[in-house]
């Protein structure tokens, strides 16, 4: 996978490009189907800027199940806010797309060394306008729309989830104001949930606790402890509220970078507002980790929000590695 690292200062050079792609959290395993089956679109413009990273790729099912519009599933890549790319996004949505039940969706979106937050959830907010304003184009349900990301993707799905009509992270990109960005259900694997947490990981060694500190200050314009105001806005366990789309977090309980604490305070306090989530830790995971058992239950979640299928989803932890 290919990652663009702004070079802003000397962290940035010292920050190893393995890291980020352990960021990005894409599972790297599994058979990826072939072009023949999934049409790919790719650099779709959603926000009328000719900026590369305000596209977004479409992936589309060359023989559908069914003559209704289809769900669509949407990525969102990670990367610690400076680096990944909606590339990343094949290994996930290809798959959905070549069964003919769903339309698959990857994001990019721009970067802590091109644009302060809160630009990189109004980006996300302006693709998901783009695909309900194209969605009688390409065959889509506009009130079918899933998201799933890791890492710092996480962090944007789950607040797509939680802040539809949150007026200073709705944004103004985009030709398409006037449509909703809310979705259907939201998939958040080890996302940053509470940017105002201590300590901001956990048994981080001094390479790592370092560079996430200026990561976060590049992206928000200062440290943390100075941008309280815009670190809380932009943390979903901010917006836990009841009536918001059912959203499912898997993460690691040996998580380095994002401490497993965040996912259960974000549990404690979506149940706490009447709110529908479900927490799967992910037993000895870190911080990105492939995990077959997991796969099986995003695929439950999606087929019971996006297509009516009845499911019984298990909070139980997951070991990682399954065992065989």
């Amino acid at each position: 996978m290919a990652l663009n690292i702004p070079q802003r200062g000397p962290w940035l050079k010292t920050f190893s490009v393995l890291a980020l792609a352990s960021l990005a959290g894409v599972p790297t395993g599994g058979a990826v189907p072939d072009a023949e089956s999934v049409e790919v679109v790719t650099g779709l413009d959603y926000a009328g800027a000719g900026n590369p990273r305000q596209q977004l790729d479409l992936y589309l099912p060359r023989k559908r199940a069914g003559a209704a519009p289809l769900p669509v599933i949407v990525f969102v890549h990670g990367g610690g806010w400076v680096g990944g790319s909606k590339a990343a996004g094949r290994v996930i949505v290809q798959p959905y797309a070549a069964t003919g039940s769903y339309a698959g969706v990857s994001i990019g979106y721009r970067l802590a060394g091109e644009a302060r937050w809160p630009a990189q959830i109004h980006d996300c907010k302006a693709a998901i306008r783009w695909i309900r304003a194209n969605a009688a184009r390409h065959g889509l349900d506009p009130e079918r729309i899933g998201v799933i990301g890791s890492s710092a993707g996480g962090t944007l799905v789950t607040l797509l989830g939680v802040s539809g009509g949150v007026e200073d992270l709705e944004g103004s990109v985009g030709p398409h104001g006037s449509a909703s960005s809310r979705v259907t259900c939201v998939v958040n694997r080890f996302g940053r949930l509470n940017f105002l947490a201590r300590p901001e990981s956990a048994r981080a060694s001094p390479a790592q606790a370092g560079p996430l500190a200026q990561r976060l200050a590049l992206m928000f314009g200062g440290p943390v402890d100075e941008k309280a105001g815009l670190a809380r806005r932009a943390s979903p366990v901010s917006h836990a509220a009841a009536g918001l789309p059912p959203i499912i977090t898997f993460h690691g309980t040996a998580d380095t970078l994002v401490p497993f604490v965040q996912a259960e305070e974000f549990d404690a306090a979506m149940r706490r507002a009447g709110g529908a989530h479900l927490l799967v830790p992910v037993q000895g995971g870190g911080h990105g980790y492939e995990n077959a058992e997991e796969r099986r239950r995003v695929r439950q979640f999606f087929e019971q929000h996006l297509r009516g299928i009845p499911s019984s989803i298990s909070t139980e932890p997951i070991p990682h590695p399954v065992k065989r």
